[in-house]
C-alpha cells in the first residue's frame, strides 16, 4: 500500500510520467471490497486527520486508500508495509521468473559461500546459468533435485538435513521468496519472530521484558512447542493456505511442487522457515483476535502465554490442543507446562525471564564455564577468544554481571599474552568492569563497551 504525502493531491496530472498521467493513476479500495473508480479531471483529494478523501465526499468519513502507478514521483509517494490478510495476489509468475530477479536471487543466495564449488561454477558461467533457469520457469519444466540427506544429533536431537544443489534448485528458491515471502509475512503478527527481518532472538528478548512489566498480568504462564514441527506440516493444508494470499496459477503450481518434493517442510531448505513462519500465521491471529490473549509471543515453533491465573492457561491449552489438531494437523509435546512465572522463571530464547531481571539459561552457562575452565587450564587460542567474545553476547544481554567479573578476571592475563604474541588487539580490552558494590543483589548490571 502507499499513500500520498500531501495537503491536496489534484487528480487532473504531474504525478506520473508519459501519457497515463492523470484520471486512472489513482485505484482503490472502498470498505471491505475492492472498487474500481476514477476523480473528475478537477476533483481533489482532501487530507483528514491523516487520511485521504475526495473533496466532494469526505464528510462521509470513509476513507479512499490507493494503490499508485509505481512510475509516480518518489518526492510524494511513500511506500508503506500493511498487514492485509484477505487480499490475493496474481500476476506473480513472470516477475519469479525474470533473468534480473534471478540474478538478484544468486547474488543472495552465494553470500558466504564463495568458496564453494557450485557458486564458482555460475560465477564462471553466469550468463548461460540464468538463462537456463530462466528458460526452465518459463516452460514449466523446472522440478526440484533429489535430496542428498544427512542425519546430525544436535542437542540431543536427531536431525534430518536436506540438501539441494547450489545450482539450480537454492537459486530458484532464493527467487520465489523474493517476491512471494512479502506477501504472506503480510500476514504476521508483531509478536511473531525468528527469520524474519529485524525480529531476532533480542528482538524477541526485549518483547517478553516489555510484557513481563505488567506483573499482575503476567504472573502464569504456558509455555508449549509443537512435536517435530517442520516433519509434521502438512502439504495439504500449507498448499491450501498459500492460496489464502496467492491466486496465480503458474505460482501455484511452482510453490506446490517445491511442498511436494518431501513430506512435511525440509530442514535446510531455503523455502522452509518462511513457511514454517506463514503456516502458524492464522494460528496466532486466532489466539490474539478470538482467544483474546494480549501477552502472547512465538519463537518458530516455540511459545510463550501469560496470564493472570493458572485455570484459564490450562482451559487455553485445551482449546490450543483441539485447533492445531483440527485445522494443522499438529499436536504438542508433553512436555508442556503452566507455572508461576516469578518462581520458575520462563525459559526461553537461551534466557531465563523473571519479573525484575534476566540470567542465561544454566545449559548455557555450563558451556560458558566449560570454555573458561579449559582456557584456564591449556591456554588461550584464537578459537577459544572468538568462543568466549561470542558468550560475551549473551552474558550482555542478560543481567549477568558477577558472573562475567568472576570468569574475564580469570583468562585476562593469558589473552593479553596470546594478542601480544600475535600482534593483535586483545577484545577483553572493551569490557568495563566496574566495582562489586555498585552490582545490585541480582548482579543487575550492564557491562559496556567503548
Amino acid at each position: 500500500m502507499v499513500i500520498v504525502h500531501e495537503r491536496v493531491l489534484q487528480s487532473g496530472g504531474g504525478l506520473c510520467y508519459g501519457s497515463s498521467a492523470g484520471v486512472g493513476c489513482l485505484v482503490g479500495g472502498v470498505a471491505s471490497g475492492l472498487v474500481g473508480w476514477s476523480l473528475a479531471s478537477r476533483n481533489l483529494l482532501v487530507k483528514r486527520n491523516n487520511v485521504f478523501y475526495d473533496r466532494a465526499s469526505w464528510q462521509n468519513t470513509q476513507p479512499h486508500h490507493f494503490s499508485v502507478s509505481s512510475k509516480c514521483e518518489n518526492s510524494v509517494i511513500t511506500k508503506v508495509k500493511k498487514g492485509n490478510t484477505l487480499k490475493r495476489y496474481g500476476n506473480l509468475f513472470s516477475k519469479i521468473s525474470h533473468k534480473q530477479n534471478i540474478l538478484n536471487a544468486h547474488n543472495k543466495a552465494k553470500k558466504g559461500k564463495s568458496e564453494y564449488s557450485a557458486v564458482k561454477y555460475v560465477e564462471a558461467n553466469l550468463t548461460s546459468c540464468i538463462d537456463e533457469i530462466n528458460e526452465e520457469l518459463e516452460n514449466r519444466t523446472y522440478e526440484t533435485s533429489d535430496y542428498e540427506i544427512d542425519t546430525r544429533i544436535e542437542r540431543g536431537k536427531e536431525r534430518e538435513i536436506y540438501k539441494l544443489p547450489y545450482f539450480k534448485d537454492r537459486i530458484v528458491h532464493h527467487a520465489i521468496l523474493q517476491v512471494i515471502e512479502p506477501i504472506l509475512s503480510e500476514t504476521y503478527i508483531k509478536d511473531t519472530y525468528q527469520s524474519i527481518k529485524g525480529r531476532g532472538v533480542h528482538k524477541a528478548k526485549d518483547r517478553l521484558k516489555e510484557f513481563l512489566k505488567d506483573t499482575e498480568n503476567t504472573k502464569y504462564c504456558l509455555k508449549i512447542d509443537i512435536k517435530k514441527y517442520y516433519p509434521n506440516v502438512d502439504n495439504t493444508v500449507l498448499k491450501t493456505l498459500i492460496r489464502k494470499k496467492i491466486k496465480c496459477k503458474d505460482t501455484l503450481n511452482l510453490v506446490d511442487e517445491i511442498i511436494d518434493s518431501t513430506k512435511g517442510l525440509p530442514i535446510g531448505n531455503y523455502t522452509s522457515q518462511t513457511f514454517g513462519n506463514y503456516y502458524l500465521s492464522y494460528f496466532d491471529h486466532w489466539i490474539k483476535e478470538n482467544k483474546k490473549i494480549r501477552y502472547y509471543i512465538r519463537y518458530a515453533d516455540d511459545m510463550v502465554f501469560l496470564l493472570d491465573n493458572k485455570e484459564d492457561l490450562h482451559e487455553l491449552k485445551k482449546d490450543i490442543d483441539k485447533y492445531l489438531y483440527e485445522n494443522l494437523k499438529l499436536t504438542l509435546k508433553e512436555n508442556w507446562q503452566v507455572f508461576p512465572t516469578e518462581i520458575r522463571g520462563i525459559d526461553f530464547l537461551g534466557f531465563r525471564f523473571f519479573h525484575k531481571y534476566t540470567m542465561l539459561r544454566n545449559s548455557i552457562k555450563k558451556a560458558y564455564m566449560k570454555v573458561i575452565k579449559s582456557i584456564k587450564k591449556r591456554g588461550a587460542t584464537l578459537q577459544n577468544i572468538n568462543s568466549v567474545m561470542a558468550y560475551y553476547g549473551w552474558l550482555k544481554a542478560s543481567d549477568s554481571y558477577n558472573l562475567l567479573r568472576a570468569t574475564v578476571s580469570l583468562i585476562v592475563k593469558k589473552f593479553y599474552f596470546l594478542c601480544s604474541k600475535l600482534k593483535i588487539k586483545n577484545p577483553l580490552d572493551k569490557i568495563v568492569l566496574v566495582p562489586k558494590k555498585n552490582i545490585n543483589s541480582f548482579g543487575n548490571f550492564q557491562p559496556s563497551l567503548f
